[in-house]
């Protein structure tokens, strides 16, 4: 006989041509009913009945072979490149073992992912970007877009949510760095948590939002609700895109000006990626401190150009948008990908520097480094809101960091210079040191 594992495609269709010649719904019990009216299933116990059924249920309205991968506790990504299935477990993609089909049953599957988020995936609109029921962050793309097609990526979410401590024992956050993370919520600083694709930026939003104390309200924007911080008052707005005759749609812009009706003490954007950088440093600017984000950089130098090109999506003009991220925004909290996990790569301070005022990240602390030549400024933030300074930047207050000085002319001008073309001074402005991070126009990553 055949194994039942084996025949669950198969049977599968069956079912599925059993349920729709009744006009029932695929529930459990009606999946697990027309399961033992199968011959096959004549011989079976009920344990293995049961288990068959939700196998076939999965096939149904879930996402099938997937399945189990999905529901692995360690598994963050599932990519399926036609026929080929790759997974990562935190330590890199590695093709696996499962068998998704052909092109038209991925197509299937692709579709029916799709339409159970309410999204169309189809010829005439080849790629969707939905949330499943469970959390699970699906982007899918059909041929001929997907030349090898088709294509499908899909996030999974976590319900457990990640205190700090849980953080500091998985690696990701040094255990002298946890204080400071918490001195940055409790003092109300308004930061950004920036870094590359999967590199952790949610996580470690949701986890330093768990800190902010229950008597404040968190209002969420996202493009995809993935934020799911453990407080007591959190609520939460989600774009929406237009329907199929392209109207409907809810933008991120939209929804921020709706939260700031909402009474938020704090003012949180899921992913800045777009116009709506605009109206959160607005936002920041009257008011709301405290406020957070996540923004895909790939080095704290990269922040204000990043930021520069998103203000131009809003309107706002370079001096303006330096000027409102300098006063809105005050910390940049870096995380980074590694061949050992996620990991926190460097805290910064946004400050003005030269005499266009430009905004830059000086690092206050970076990875395998130390304490920077911020430290001094996160240290009389924090000060000046109450909040004790961790012992981290405790001997930072001594050394307050220097500005660069304009340029110099003449022979002199061949001395080390930042991309603005200033020198740049150790913290006590006694010699040259090279450069820690480059002005708003440009940066690389390490």
């Amino acid at each position: 006989m055949t194994r039942p594992s084996a025949a669950v495609p198969s049977l599968a269709q069956r079912v599925r041509r059993h349920i729709a010649e009744e006009g029932v719904d695929a529930t459990p019990a009606a999946v697990i009913s027309a399961v033992r009216r199968e011959a096959d299933a004549a011989v079976l116990g009920d344990t293995t009945v049961a288990h068959l059924a939700g196998r076939v249920r999965d096939h149904l309205v879930g996402a099938g072979p997937l399945t189990p991968l999905l529901a692995d506790p360690a598994v963050t990504d599932v990519l399926v490149n036609g026929a080929q299935v790759w997974v990562d477990r935190g330590a890199g993609l590695h093709r696996v073992t499962v068998d998704v089909g052909g092109p038209d049953e991925v197509r299937r599957l692709a579709q029916r992912l799709a339409a159970a988020c309410g999204r169309r995936l189809d010829d005439g609109h080849p790629y969707a970007d939905a949330r499943l029921p469970d959390g699970t962050r699906l982007h899918a793309v059909l041929p001929p877009v997907a030349t090898d097609g088709p294509y499908l990526s899909l996030r999974t979410f976590r319900q457990r949510p990640f205190g700090l401590r849980d953080l500091v024992e998985h690696g990701t956050v040094p255990a002298a760095l946890a204080p400071v993370l918490a001195a940055v919520v409790a003092g109300r600083l308004a930061y950004l948590v920036t870094g590359g694709t999967g590199s952790g930026k949610t996580t470690l939003l949701a986890t330093l939002l768990g800190l902010v104390p229950p008597t404040e309200r968190i209002v969420l924007v996202e493009d995809a609700a993935e934020l799911r911080p453990v407080h007591p008052h959190v609520v939460a707005l989600q774009a929406r895109t237009a329907n199929v005759e392209g109207a409907g749609a809810v933008g991120l812009t939209d929804l921020v000006r709706q939260a700031l009706r909402m009474r938020p003490d704090r003012l949180v954007v899921g992913e800045c990626r777009g116009a709506e950088i605009a109206d959160l440093l607005a936002a920041l600017n009257t008011g709301h401190e405290g406020g957070a984000g996540t923004l895909h950089a790939n080095a704290p130098a990269d922040v204000p150009a990043r930021l520069e090109a998103l203000g131009l999506l809003g309107g706002l003009p370079r001096a303006a948008l330096h000027a409102q991220a300098v006063a809105a925004l005050q910390v940049v909290i870096q995380v980074r990908r590694t061949d050992r996990g996620r990991v926190l790569d460097s805290i910064g301070v946004l400050l003005p520097t030269g005499e266009q005022h430009l905004a830059t990240v000086i690092p206050a602390w970076e990875r395998g480094r130390g304490t920077g030549p911020g430290a001094p400024a996160l240290a009389r933030l924090l000060i000046a809101r109450g909040v004790p300074v961790p012992p981290i930047l405790g001997s930072a207050t001594s050394s307050p960091w220097t500005p660069p000085a304009p340029p110099l002319s003449g022979p002199a001008a061949s001395s080390p210079r930042s991309s603005a073309g200033s020198p740049l001074l150790d913290p006590g402005g006694s010699s040259p040191r090279p450069p820690a991070s480059s002005s708003g126009v440009a940066g690389g990553g390490r």
